[in-house]
């Protein structure tokens, strides 16, 4: 892939915010290099977003930001900076428009996650992925991971939890897949991923028959990682530190059945501890329900 050595006008607002919140400068040079930009145009740019007007030459092949076609609606998250649910209360930390992702606190209670890695700790089994021909989950080495399932309302602690979520997603309880539990141990990754069902895929078609397209994420953090086990959205350089209890949500599916590439995201590795984490996906209809009639 060729370096970009080209500032679309997406990227010249990032910089601008970021710099105005208070952002080092390398660190925003440090991101657009991760982002696939040319160093040395990186520090360019930012430097003359500093200093003033910024004018970048014009190049072929531009990589805008947000994904061509994309339409962004209203997010399915409540609006505020409280998001109330039946026996407890989420704060919004931090909310990211585009793509629509939010940073939550106070999701589980220290007691829920002891209990959760509790359940899981001896029935845990190396994870896997749906394969993009086939549809059938399996092992790659992407996925350094151990993980299991709860059905959806297994038992009463894991239906209040299961409602408790739906609220906070804005999703109907039964739209949802059971929650799925991962532990990644020292060195243990996911790499940049998405969780949606790429459609071009033969396999998708088979994941999509029980309940549609995913359209939302939560991942939910069991326990305080020593270092590294960062969530990363590689696309538009956010990475959200696990802290237990806390969750980042973000949506990935319109009412148009377009799909968000800026969602693009993974597991930074493990350097030092463990990671537990609880992960919640809500389809576009009740899950194990056959395809919507037309």
């Amino acid at each position: 892939m060729n370096a970009i050595t080209q500032l679309a006008p997406e990227w010249h607002h990032w910089i601008q915010e970021n710099l105005a919140r208070g952002c080092a400068p390398q660190s925003l040079i440090d991101d657009m290099v991760r982002n696939h930009f040319d160093p040395v145009f990186a520090q360019a740019a930012v430097n003359g977003v500093m200093s003033g007007p910024f004018i970048a030459p014009v190049q072929p092949q531009a990589q805008p930001m947000t994904p061509q076609g994309y339409a962004y609606e209203k997010p399915r998250l409540h609006a505020g900076n409280l998001i109330h649910t039946f026996d407890r209360d989420v704060r919004v930390v931090t909310r990211v428009n585009r793509p629509m992702i939010a940073v939550l606190d106070g999701v589980l209670s220290v007691e829920e996650c002891d209990e959760m890695i509790r359940r899981s700790a001896d029935k845990m089994h190396r994870s896997t992925t749906v394969d993009p021909l086939t549809g059938k989950h399996e092992v790659i080495a992407d996925r350094s991971s151990e993980g299991t399932f709860f059905a959806l309302n297994a038992d009463p602690f894991i239906a209040r939890l299961d409602r408790r979520i739906s609220e906070v997603m804005n999703w109907p309880v039964d739209h949802g897949e059971g929650l799925q539990i991962l532990h990644y141990g020292t060195g243990g990754e996911y790499k940049p991923h998405f969780d949606y069902f790429p459609p071009e895929d033969p396999g998708s078609q088979v994941q999509m028959t029980i309940g549609g397209q995913r359209v939302s994420t939560m991942v939910m953090y069991l326990n305080e990682v020593e270092e590294g086990g960062t969530t990363i959205f590689p696309e538009i350089g956010l990475e959200v530190v696990p802290k237990k209890g806390s969750a980042v949500y973000f949506e990935y599916t319109n009412s148009h059945n377009q799909l968000d590439k800026l969602t693009l995201h993974g597991g930074s590795p493990v350097t030092r501890g463990e990671k537990w984490i609880v992960t919640k996906w809500m389809r576009q209809r009740r899950y194990g329900e056959g395809p919507a009639s037309t």
